[in-house]
């Protein structure tokens, strides 16, 4: 059978406009928070992101860390520090444990910026942060757990567009309230794919019975995932068909309803209930 063909088009005025919007949020800040979705840390980020910034530090987060293995989220993180030279932090939203982590290190990266403006006779002030990453990797919910204890508003800055809030959450540290979305500037479709499977791109953009076939073919060939899509679908094949009648997903002629079984599939997948995963590799 001739397999569809996957194509996830991006549109250049969308990107650029992006793009304005982004820089425009950069040229506020002393440090940048990029939030990485933990099952895709290569395909999650961006690589034009040192272009973006410049010499601004940089924080990274791998979010989502409950959906995939702790012990294969160690060696990223030890690969991701090691290429970026910068620090990594592998974080779970629904815990609050990872906030002070990420207020000590902001204020750390901060500090040399905040030094040279003291330099210069003025008064030392808090260190301002935004956070930023590609759609739906979780950046609402960072900046919802770090405003936690405080909702003060401190308004706008000299110099900066009114419409941009701040808010104070400790007395070092004000982080702009709303993210910086980073464009999907890529002609990559594997990338596009696997942003496809954790929701990163919007579903106006593919179909969903083509990006669940393609999410099928990459976890058949990785053993210990494949098995573990076996096991929760209770199938030896991993097919669209082959679940869908193992769930009784059927159309009135009792034909396998693919569609309907591509849905839950991608639910079920971004939801971790079919186990934990990591699609990037690092070889």
């Amino acid at each position: 059978m001739k397999k569809d063909k996957l194509h996830i088009h991006w549109y250049p005025g969308h990107i650029a406009k992006a793009e304005r919007a982004l820089k425009e949020k950069l040229n506020l800040v002393d440090v940048v928070i990029e939030v990485l979705d933990a099952r895709l840390p290569i395909s999650s980020s961006y690589n034009d992101i040192k272009k973006l910034l410049g010499d601004k530090p940089r924080l990274l987060l791998l979010n989502k860390s409950d959906l995939v293995d702790r012990e294969e989220l160690r060696v990223w993180v030890k690969h991701i520090e090691e290429e970026t030279g910068c620090p990594v932090l592998s974080v779970d939203t629904k815990s609050f444990k990872f906030v002070s982590q990420i207020e000590k290190i902001v204020q750390k990266l901060s500090e040399p910026r905040i030094q040279a403006i003291m330099a210069k006779g003025l008064l030392r002030r808090p260190a301002r942060v935004v956070v930023v990453g590609l759609p739906n990797v979780g950046k609402s919910s960072i900046i919802n757990k770090l405003t936690r204890s405080s909702k003060t508003k401190v308004g706008a800055k000299a110099g900066v567009t009114r419409q941009q809030q701040w808010v104070r959450i400790n007395p070092n540290i004000d982080l702009l309230d709303t993210p910086g979305i980073i464009p999907m500037k890529q002609d990559d479709q594997t990338r596009a794919k696997k942003l496809a499977f954790v929701n990163s791109v919007s579903e106006n953009a593919y179909s969903s019975e083509i990006i669940a076939k393609e999410l099928l073919e990459i976890v058949s060939g990785i053993e210990k995932y494949a098995q573990s899509f076996k096991e929760y679908y209770k199938t030896d094949e991993l097919t669209l068909e082959a679940i869908a009648q193992k769930r009784n997903w059927l159309k009135n002629s009792a034909e396998p309803d693919t569609e309907r079984c591509s849905q839950y599939i991608l639910k079920d997948f971004r939801d971790g209930k079919i186990g934990k995963f990591i699609l990037d590799s690092l070889d």
